[in-house]
């Protein structure tokens, strides 16, 4: 069957064993200094394991594999402890109800609107970026986005609002983690949204790459969270900052703390 698990770039692949321990299906194992699938049919294609590797060497893809057996996934990991199958048994109980999200946020028909691009007038933007913070009870606090569509997999590479903007990075728990994220770094700049964890992640590389090569960015900036799954949102965009040829591209990575303070900033 077709349907999503993990790879491995053996070439990228250091030997550290981190995404081993991310994995609670116990589906991958270290042989001769590399990370390996044991059995394809351990790994359910959630991508726990993808924010755990500090090289980028793993990625989620679409391929012919075995189905997922998790009764023998459950008396694979059964065998390693009662730890291990406490954390199997939390994973899975999670994974299950991210798939129940996502198949109620599938688009019901095809043809969905809001892939339609949208700009705000030039008019519009100015005067909200130049009014000044007061009072606001009482108030309707006005989004700072300027554009649609957001999502990474619907953004159009050559879209208007790309041209000439700084472009955020945005992961999809940031603007719900800190109110600061649209004043600080929405406002003014092009942006798009992705979760390297949830998200089908394929094509992303490219789809960017093809975002900073055809437009006149002059900054890219990624605002994650300071989770170790979000680490693969900086992984997809230096990859993609390598393959577009933009030696003149400057690249920052922000972290915001669950708390929804800024932790980090730096450039990469």
């Amino acid at each position: 069957m077709k349907r999503k698990i993990i790879e491995i770039d053996e070439n990228l692949c250091n030997g550290c064993g981190e995404c081993i321990v991310g994995c609670a299906e116990g589906a991958l194992q270290l042989v001769d200094g590399k990370a390996k699938m044991v059995k394809e049919d351990f790994c359910d294609g959630f991508g726990d394991c993808i924010g755990t590797c500090p090289t980028g060497a793993l990625q989620i893809v679409e391929r012919e594999a075995a189905a997922y057996d998790i009764d023998a996934t459950r008396e694979h990991v059964a065998k390693m402890g009662d730890e291990a199958l406490k954390k199997f048994d939390e994973a899975n109980a999670e994974h299950k109800a991210k798939e129940k999200q996502m198949e109620q946020e599938k688009p019901k028909m095809s043809g969905c609107p809001g892939m339609q691009v949208r700009m705000k007038k030039a008019e519009e933007a100015k005067a909200k970026a130049a009014a000044t913070t007061g009072d606001i009870s009482g108030q309707v606090i006005k989004s700072d986005l300027e554009q649609w569509p957001i999502q990474l997999h619907l953004v159009p590479p050559t879209a208007p609002f790309f041209d000439g903007k700084e472009l955020v990075v945005l992961s999809t728990c940031s603007p719900v983690a800190s109110p600061d994220v649209h004043w600080r770094y929405v406002r003014g700049r092009s942006l798009v949204v992705a979760c390297p964890k949830l998200d089908k992640t394929e094509g992303y590389v490219e789809k960017l790459s093809q975002i900073m090569a055809n437009n006149n960015i002059p900054k890219v900036i990624i605002v994650r969270m300071e989770v170790p799954c979000c680490g693969g949102l900086s992984m997809i965009t230096q990859q993609a900052h390598a393959l577009s040829g933009r030696t003149d591209l400057i690249v920052e990575e922000v972290t915001i703390g669950l708390d929804g303070e800024l932790r980090e900033t730096k450039q990469l």
